[in-house]
């Protein structure tokens, strides 16, 4: 008979992401996003699917209909979500049923070894003993510099353990340092972005009809740019009061950069972006340089060589017409792509500042792209049309000859 399907429990960020990448490698999977409003009805579809993903937050929320059901695998990815184990989130994952349990993590303890019996007890009940046990037998103790308990708690959770550092996978990555950050929308940022789709797809629809499809390029290219705006953050239409998924996922690696003592270059073609993006740093306290094109030549280089000879300064921010050209910038090996540029020569031209002779790092590049808008839809386009998708929005009237109405009614879906 069919085994029973395995739970990915992910945080939100990440969740499209799980989707993606399980499409990319198991492409014969059935897969279930368990999110959304409707998950009432997903219920019923669980046992079809192979694969099921869902949130912290969700199982935390839904455990009283979770727990009734039976899994083959449960993977928490990042569990260092269940370290407090008081917390609703670890009780409720201990309450699922599953033959096999997981936990992925890069951190498993942040401050202390009793975060790691809240992981132990989801994957092996009763292994380390009762919390008060293990508190008085290793978790005081070590706190205290005592080896032997440190030692024989090592012994006790070796077998359980599966450990890999960046070294030990550079060899596979090296040549992937290109990664997407799929990011969901804010639930205000998503009714926003359905709101100004459905105005430019109406107005769009009825100026093609009365005129063609050539004669409604600026309507077109005018509809393209408002969805891209809403995609990176609703502020950039005047919508300042809600959030946007893509800022909370950029400030979260922003920070997770710095604090591993990388240096980033972060880009935008949206000049109001980066504004954004700077208020946001300024709230967390964190330096930066910045760059556009109003930006006098004299002072470009003032900045640039605080950027490259300062360790305090561990940011760049740089609109991308502003800095595509002439800038060195070898100190950094991350670079944040804000938003896609669908001219890949343009986006060559920014991750390039890094790799110049002297760059010493390998460098990664995130793309933030976000879900279910028409980010994600032009990078499917981007598979299948590359020299439409390049003139798409330098502007380039070009693209309008080459989009079909099939093309547009995908982009504007």
């Amino acid at each position: 008979g069919k085994k029973e399907p395995s739970l990915v429990v992910s945080p939100t960020s990440v969740l499209f992401n799980w989707q993606a990448e399980a499409k990319r490698f198991a492409p014969d999977l059935k897969i279930l996003v368990y999110a959304g409003k409707n998950r009432s009805d997903l219920i019923k579809e669980l046992d079809r699917a192979d694969l099921v993903i869902t949130t912290y937050g969700l199982v935390r929320r839904d455990i009283e209909i979770l727990k009734d059901l039976q899994f083959n695998y449960i993977i928490l990815d990042e569990s260092q979500a269940i370290k407090n184990s008081n917390s609703q989130i670890a009780k409720a994952v201990r309450l699922l049923r599953a033959e096999h349990r997981l936990c992925l993590t890069g951190t498993p303890l942040e401050n202390n070894v009793g975060e790691l019996w809240s992981q132990m007890e989801f994957l092996n009940p009763k292994l380390l003993g009762s919390r008060a046990v293990f508190d008085r037998r290793f978790a005081k103790p070590i706190a205290q510099g005592d080896k032997k308990a440190r030692d024989i708690l090592k012994k006790m959770v070796t077998a359980f353990l599966l450990r890999r550092n960046k070294d030990d996978v550079a060899k596979e990555i090296l040549g992937k340092m290109e990664h997407v950050i799929l990011c969901p929308m804010t639930d205000e940022q998503a009714r926003i972005y359905s709101r100004v789709r459905g105005h430019y797809r109406a107005s769009i629809l009825a100026t093609i009809e009365k005129q063609g499809l050539n004669r409604s390029r600026v309507k077109i290219l005018e509809g393209l740019l408002r969805l891209r705006q809403v995609a990176n953050h609703p502020a950039l239409i005047g919508e300042d009061s809600a959030g946007s998924g893509k800022m909370d996922n950029l400030i979260t690696l922003i920070k997770e950069a710095i604090s591993g003592g990388h240096k980033a270059l972060v880009f935008s073609q949206f000049i109001k972006m980066l504004g954004l993006i700077r208020r946001s740093l300024d709230n967390a306290g964190i330096i930066y340089e910045y760059l556009d094109g109003r930006t006098p030549r004299a002072r470009r280089k003032d900045r640039v060589r605080r950027f490259q000879d300062n360790e305090g300064i561990k940011l760049f921010l740089i609109s991308l017409k502003a800095g595509g050209l002439g800038l060195n910038l070898t100190a950094a090996d991350y670079v944040f792509l804000v938003d896609p540029w669908w001219n890949p020569a343009v986006e060559l031209q920014a991750v390039d500042r890094t790799h110049r002779i002297g760059q010493d790092k390998k460098v990664f590049t995130c793309r933030f792209i976000t879900a279910e808008t028409v980010e994600e839809k032009v990078l499917a386009l981007q598979e299948k049309k590359r020299e439409m998708v390049s003139a798409i929005l330098s502007g380039g009237q070009d693209m309008l000859r080459q989009l079909s109405r099939e093309d547009l009614d995908l982009l504007f879906s």
